[in-house]
């Protein structure tokens, strides 16, 4: 069967319902919140036009055409990715991703200028062709000497995560609210110790293309940290990740109708071991599989709303958060700290290695007990030859999440 495809605008994006996810292993049974992402009210968006002269201000630097923009807004996804996934969405109601406004978003996201001493970027930490993450376990901030306390985390699925609090230890609110934190960080790009955001304001008015493509994402050159915030919210929610092994193969069986929508069906080109650490993913411990569909959920594979913490440490009392496990393999360290270095101490972990404590999640309990698995060796392989196949090359090459500087 030929792949299913659909064009779907971001008025009504989606996620995926957590039913599936409920299903896993004694999970909390809390009601799926509702989107309330409400750090501003967006002023509307003018048409996006520009004339020859804004288009040789910006071509001097980067390698845009305003006048013909990457498509952000409608990105042509499999048949899957419906209106099942609504209810997951933390992109705003009022606000769906706009082109003009994320093309102004790549710009920030890469922009070393955002940054005190020049040296620095969103996409310094968040590298496209490590899946947005980083090769370090801690990163390097801005003075080159001092590191970041966390790891960088992956940014593929964003958007598919509500309530969308967003770092490892959920402090942002939003998309939005995390955009400017790392620009004021004192490790990371530097601007709470040197006059903060009206310090960077007047550093970005100084920089010939910000006024012109703050004027053509929003029809004035006011730079202002809403405006900031929303536009590299816009990116950063653009980065949807649907051509994986995994998503190709899916979209030959998909079947809405069919029980789980198909996900336990046999899925064409894969190996032995790939199918059995497919089963073993969807299926919940109490049937003989793992249960990591219950809070990694497919088809986006990102964090079931109400899951909490996975027990690294005894006594536990954060509740933390994951990125979407899509384009896993690319990292190089895993868990908040970088603690593991490879899929398969991640995968040693679950089966034997979780730790009791407040805030451990309740799928990762036998009865009063964290969960014990007991995989066999090739059981456990199964799953890293799985999660193998979530691997997203198309996100880690796609020209509209690329370095847009011409140097």
């Amino acid at each position: 069967m030929a792949m299913i495809w659909r064009h779907r605008g971001f008025a009504a994006a989606g996620t995926l319902a957590l039913a599936f996810a409920l299903t896993g292993c004694g999970g909390d049974g809390s009601a799926t919140p509702t989107n309330t992402n409400t750090t501003q009210t967006p002023t509307p968006t003018p048409p996006a036009s520009t004339n020859a002269a804004d288009n040789a201000v910006i071509q001097q630097f980067l390698r845009l055409d305003l006048n013909s923009l990457a498509n952000y807004a409608a990105p042509a996804l499999p048949a899957y990715y419906d209106s099942t996934l609504d209810s997951l969405d933390n992109t705003p109601a009022n606000d769906p991703v706009d082109d003009a406004i994320a093309t102004l978003g790549q710009v920030l996201f890469f922009d070393k200028a955002l940054s005190v001493n020049n040296t620095t970027s969103c996409a310094t930490c968040h590298q496209q062709a490590l899946g947005f993450d980083d090769n370090e376990q801690f990163s390097t901030g801005f003075s080159g000497s001092a590191f970041t306390a966390a790891h960088a985390m992956r940014l593929g699925n964003i958007r598919y995560y509500q309530p969308g609090e967003m770092f490892w230890d959920r402090r942002a609110a939003s998309v939005e609210d995390q955009a400017t934190q790392p620009i004021l960080n004192p490790v990371e790009m530097g601007w709470q110790d040197s006059g903060g955001i009206p310090a960077l304001i007047a550093k970005m008015q100084g920089l010939n293309y910000y006024p012109v493509l703050f004027r053509f994402a929003y029809g004035d050159e006011a730079i202002t940290e809403a405006r900031i915030e929303r536009a590299l919210a816009h990116f950063e929610r653009a980065m949807i990740s649907a051509d994986s092994r995994w998503d190709r193969a899916y979209a030959q069986v998909f079947n809405p109708n069919a029980p789980n929508r198909a996900l336990n069906a046999a899925f064409p080109g894969f190996t032995t071991s790939e199918e059995r650490g497919k089963q073993l993913f969807m299926t919940p411990p109490n049937a003989g599989g793992a249960g990591c569909a219950a809070c990694h959920v497919p088809p986006t594979f990102t964090l079931a709303a109400n899951s909490r913490s996975n027990g690294l440490d005894a006594g536990e009392t954060t509740v933390f958060k994951a990125p979407s496990l899509k384009s896993v393999s690319r990292s190089q360290f895993f868990m908040h700290d970088g603690r593991f270095t490879s899929l398969e101490q991640v995968v040693s972990f679950y089966n034997s290695g979780v730790q009791d404590g407040p805030a451990l999640d309740n799928r990762l309990r036998q009865g009063n007990a964290p969960q014990q698995l007991n995989l066999s060796a090739a059981d456990q392989q199964a799953l890293v030859d799985f999660l193998l196949t979530l691997d997203d090359a198309t996100l880690a090459s796609d020209t509209r999440f690329s370095d847009p500087f011409i140097n």
